[in-house]
C-alpha cells in the first residue's frame, strides 16, 4: 500500500512546531533520538497535540 501525502508543505512546519515544543519542555531532539526515553518523546507529541486541539477548539469560537 502507498501512502500519498495530503500536504506535503506542512512537514516542514510540524517539524519546526516540534522543535519549539520539544525545547520549551527541555527535550533536546537532533537527527539521532535513539537516546530519548519513550516518555520524554511521548511528551513532545502529546503537547503537540494538546496545542493542536487547543487552537481548533478556540477557532471555532
Amino acid at each position: 500500500m502507498s501512502y500519498q501525502k495530503l500536504v506535503p508543505e506542512a512537514k516542514e512546519g510540524l517539524n519546526k512546531f516540534k522543535m519549539e515544543v520539544a525545547n520549551e519542555l527541555g527535550v533536546h531532539f537532533t537527527d539521532y533520538n535513539g537516546n530519548l526515553s519513550s516518555k520524554q518523546c511521548g511528551s513532545v507529541g502529546g503537547e503537540m497535540v494538546k496545542r493542536i486541539v487547543n487552537q481548533y477548539e478556540n477557532n471555532l469560537k
